[in-house]
């Protein structure tokens, strides 16, 4: 219990430094007159630069060939140290675009090696755990919000807050989380890895369930505060209402890992999976129905929405644990999240142009059909033999 609470503490303020420079665009937008297109490319550079360190600890083996541990509290110190640099060096967009790009390529040793390190510890009870990790790292990455809309310092002063909380983190692990009682003996390098993740069927569709899942949580995530604060900005309502909004409405998405969790150990992983894409792909059609809608429906929706965005993600990870080779977990949890966030960047591009285009009260609904898919794959994955490999047993 002392290393579950401890991980996902750390985890949460690692990736905190996701979202920090997004939570505090309306400032670098006045102070540096940045536009549309160089506000996305803040988000999409540290998605991009988490591809390229996803990429490169793919095929290096290194969650299975170095100390997990070892690799998060780096990872995490040399993220905060970007972060920093950010707040003092960055100019406009070009610097803070390569920055951000940094951050992202150190965040991708905090992630999959934390959820690695997490799996070690539950053979059972595997799906809750890693869905309180990743509830956890959705509060990080909402916490930005909830820091803008009360702290009184500069946006430079937030964002060395955040990056001290990313330290704290890292250091977390380091001294204070061992290693589980199921962790294999350190892996020799092997690059064919990389592709074993696909010549497994079983592997292969829960990969494809999360890349529909990665289609559209991160779109909704960047984008939804946009959202919240074009609406309620037509019935002018206070803006700190939007930050606090916004750190709810991704903030939920830690209940629903965590709900979500706890019955994908009872009832199965590709039935909660499944079902949370159901609910989250008719929330992409409906949410433009409440865009101007008093705040209480507004957020009825909207917080449903991020509630179920993000809750199958962690039974992806929980079954690529049970259906990878185990002495190459970590490899094989860095490839799906290497090519479910290059999916990402699509989607992100895409809805702030629609939104000029078509409005915000439709251009969320581009996003359904990820959902949509990853919902088929988890439907043909649940009538596989493999299945019977997830929750000992509870397809």
């Amino acid at each position: 219990m002392r290393a579950f609470v401890l991980l996902a503490l750390a985890e949460l303020l690692g990736m905190s430094l996701w979202f920090s420079a997004t939570a505090v665009v309306a400032d670098l937008r006045t102070e540096w007159h940045l536009g549309e297109s160089a506000v996305s490319w803040l988000t999409l550079a540290v998605q991009i630069g988490f591809v390229a360190g996803t990429l490169t600890s793919a095929v290096a083996n290194l969650p299975d060939v170095l100390s997990a541990r070892h690799l998060f509290a780096v990872s995490a110190v040399l993220a905060a140290a970007v972060n920093v640099a950010f707040a003092y060096l960055a100019k406009g967009a070009p610097s803070a675009t390569a920055l951000r790009f940094a951050t992202g390529f150190f965040l991708a040793g905090v992630y999959p090696p934390g959820m690695k390190i997490m799996a070690t510890w539950f053979r059972r009870g595997r799906g809750m755990a890693l869905g309180v990790l990743v509830g956890a790292l959705t509060l990080g990455k909402a916490s930005p919000y909830l820091l803008n809309a009360f702290a009184g310092a500069g946006w430079r002063g937030k964002l060395v807050l955040v990056a001290g909380l990313a330290v704290i983190g890292g250091l977390i692990v380091l001294f204070l989380v061992d290693d589980g009682p199921l962790t294999p003996a350190r892996a020799p390098f092997d690059i064919h890895q990389v592709a074993a993740v696909f010549r497994n069927r079983g592997l292969r569709l829960a990969n494809f369930g999360y890349f529909g899942h990665m289609w559209e949580l991160y779109a909704m995530w960047t984008w939804a505060p946009a959202f919240v604060r074009a609406s309620l900005a037509t019935r002018g309502s206070s803006p700190s209402l939007a930050e606090v909004g916004s750190f709810l409405i991704l903030g939920a998405g830690a209940a629903g890992c965590a709900l979500g969790g706890i019955l994908a150990d009872r009832i199965g992983r590709t039935a909660v999976a499944g079902g949370a894409m159901a609910i989250s792909a008719a929330c992409c059609l409906a949410v433009g129905l409440v865009f101007g809608a008093p705040p209480l429906a507004l957020f009825t929706v909207t917080l449903l929405w991020g509630a179920t965005v993000v809750a199958d993600s962690p039974q992806f990870s929980a079954s690529v644990t049970e259906l990878s080779d185990s002495r190459y977990i970590g490899t094989a949890l860095t490839v799906q999240t290497c090519i479910g966030f290059l999916i990402t960047a699509l989607p992100i591009r895409l809805i702030p142009a629609l939104a000029d285009a078509i409005g915000w009260k439709y251009a969320f609904a581009v996003l359904a059909p990820g959902p949509l898919l990853g919902l088929a794959a988890m439907v043909r994955l649940r009538s596989l033999p493999e299945a019977s490999r997830l929750a000992h047993g509870r397809r």
